[in-house]
This record gives structure tokens, C-alpha cells and sequence, in this order.
């Protein structure tokens, strides 16, 4: 029978011990780091009701290139968005950065009026049922954004500071098996991400994608290549509502079978003001309803022209 030699158990021994440590290290890891998510999800949530009740600006450039990168096409307009009768409106307010010609603000105007006086000769059943209508226009994105700490295998990538943050740094690969209860969270199987997640109040502060493989939509008609990314930054307002600050894509899609397009798109947000929940008509306006920017950082980095 053959026995180690003296010295030879202990350092097996110390081997063993070393590599256990090791493993429980990175299995607690991963649990942290997918309940850290799951703190974040939750915060979200309350931080999405109130996030709801600022008006604010947004000015979305976008740049069209060619199959080398160069700068084909440059365009950029900027909207005001804000409270009218309790849902938001938005308004353009600028195109390239110059003011809009006299014909179509006055146009711009007139519709604001008009929808103003349409809204106020709301009956209180009417109001609700326009009030409702806004709120399950984000269901959609709720539904995903739930399924997001069973989407994903994450791990503690690092930590950082911004702002007087300290934000915990978190990646995040498709999990490979689970099956998604909505059709949105369907693209979270061809996105890998990084989170950077405040570690006071849990809050998703910024939120980095980008897509592994080709994302199909619409049966196909829009290809969004691999390789296409997208980061939402958020800034922290009054009373600790976190704020849409910065959107940057980079993208590259097909449309149809024939149309290819290589796009940047920049939008900052600017001049943040807080309204009461309960309050009427803040002037500004468009012409059509507006979608309030929402902290869903996936739904957020999908393109739009």
C-alpha cells in the first residue's frame, strides 16, 4: 500500500480547502449578484411611478453612415414633453437646432389648443379611461423587465463611482434554458449586458446592451445586426428619482431584403421639472400623445429614427 509523504496530505488537504473556498465564492457571487438585480427590478418599479410626473426636454440627433462609418446624413430635433390633463404630450420645439418655421408653430399651437379644450370637456369616465389607456402602454415593458433576474446569469464584474455613487459593476449572459413568459423577453436571449447599480438604494443608474446575434422583427422585415449596441445613463433628480440623462445606439439593421443601415443615435434629456401628480394642463405640446420616457433600459436601447 502506498502512502503520501509527510507534508504531501497537508498540502492536498490545503488544495482542496483552496478550490471549496474558491467554488463558494463564486456561487455566492452569482447570488449576489442576481439579488442585487432583483433589489434593483423592485426599485425600479416605485422609482417608474415617479419618474412619471416631470416634464422634461429631449433632443435626438441621428446620424446615417455608409458601409466605411463616414457621416452620410445628420439630423436632429428637439421635443418638450409634458403633463396635459395627466398624460404627457410632446411637443417639437426645434429642428436641427434652429427654431421652427412661423407656419408650423402656429400649426403646433392650434393643436395643443385643441387638445387642451378637448381634454378639460372630458367626462370623469372618459378622463379615466384615457388615464388607464396611458398606464397600460408600458405593460409590455413590465412584463420583460420582471422576467430579467430569471433571464440572465450574472456576476459581480467590479465596482465604481460616479457621481458621488458608489455603483456596483454587474454583467449579465442570456441564461441558457429559460424559457421567456412574454414576447419581449425574447430578445434578452440575443443581448448580453452590464449593469452599474447604485449600492445604497439599488437602483440601475446605467445600463450598457449589446446584441450577440441577429435580432428579427416584425417577421423579419427589420434585422438588427449583431454587433449593435446601446447605453442608457441615468442622472439622480430631487427626492432621489432617477432620470433618463444620456441614450447613445450604435446599430446596424436590414430592412426588408434589400435596404441596409448603419445608424448612431445620441439623445440627451435636459431641463427636468417636477410636477404633482395631480396637476392639469403644463403647457407644451405636439400634436400627439407622448410616451414618457420609462427606466427600462432594454426597451430603451432599441433604435428609432
Amino acid at each position: 500500500m502506498h502512502y503520501p509523504k509527510p507534508g504531501m496530505g497537508i498540502l492536498v488537504n490545503s488544495c482542496m480547502l483552496v478550490l471549496c473556498l474558491a467554488s463558494t465564492t463564486a456561487l455566492l457571487a452569482r447570488e449576489d449578484a442576481r439579488e442585487i438585480i432583483r433589489r434593483a427590478v423592485a426599485a425600479d418599479e416605485l422609482n417608474w411611478r415617479f419618474a412619471q410626473n416631470y416634464t422634461f426636454f429631449q433632443r435626438v440627433e441621428l446620424r446615417r453612415l455608409d458601409a466605411q462609418g463616414r457621416v452620410k446624413l445628420t439630423e436632429a430635433r428637439t421635443y418638450e414633453v409634458s403633463l396635459q390633463q395627466g398624460t404627457p404630450y410632446r411637443q417639437l420645439v426645434q429642428r436641427d437646432d434652429h427654431s421652427l418655421p412661423a407656419i408650423e408653430e402656429k400649426k403646433d399651437r392650434e393643436n395643443l389648443a385643441k387638445s387642451i379644450a378637448d381634454r378639460r370637456q372630458e367626462t370623469a369616465p372618459e378622463w379615466g379611461l384615457r388615464l388607464s389607456a396611458y398606464e397600460r402602454r408600458p405593460d409590455w415593458q413590465r412584463e420583460a423587465w420582471h422576467e430579467l433576474p430569471d433571464a440572465f446569469g450574472f456576476r459581480l464584474a467590479g465596482e465604481s463611482r460616479l457621481e458621488g455613487h458608489n455603483l456596483f459593476i454587474i454583467g449579465a449572459m442570456p441564461r441558457q434554458g429559460y424559457q421567456p413568459a412574454s414576447d419581449i423577453a425574447r430578445l434578452f436571449r440575443s443581448l448580453k449586458g452590464r449593469f452599474w447599480v447604485d449600492q445604497q438604494d439599488r437602483q440601475i443608474v446605467k445600463v450598457g446592451v449589446e446584441a450577440i446575434d441577429t435580432i428579427s422583427m416584425g417577421l423579419f422585415l427589420v434585422r438588427v445586426a449583431k454587433g449593435s449596441h446601446a447605453t442608457l445613463e441615468l442622472t439622480s433628480a430631487q427626492n432621489g428619482v432617477w432620470l433618463p440623462d444620456r441614450l447613445q445606439v450604435f446599430a446596424s439593421a436590414r430592412l426588408g431584403w434589400v435596404q441596409v443601415l448603419h445608424i448612431e443615435q445620441t439623445v440627451p434629456y435636459s431641463r427636468y421639472r417636477s410636477v404633482p401628480a395631480d396637476a392639469g394642463a403644463i403647457h407644451t405640446a405636439e400634436g400627439r400623445d407622448a410616451y414618457i420616457p420609462g427606466l427600462r433600459p432594454f426597451a430603451k436601447a432599441m433604435p428609432s429614427a
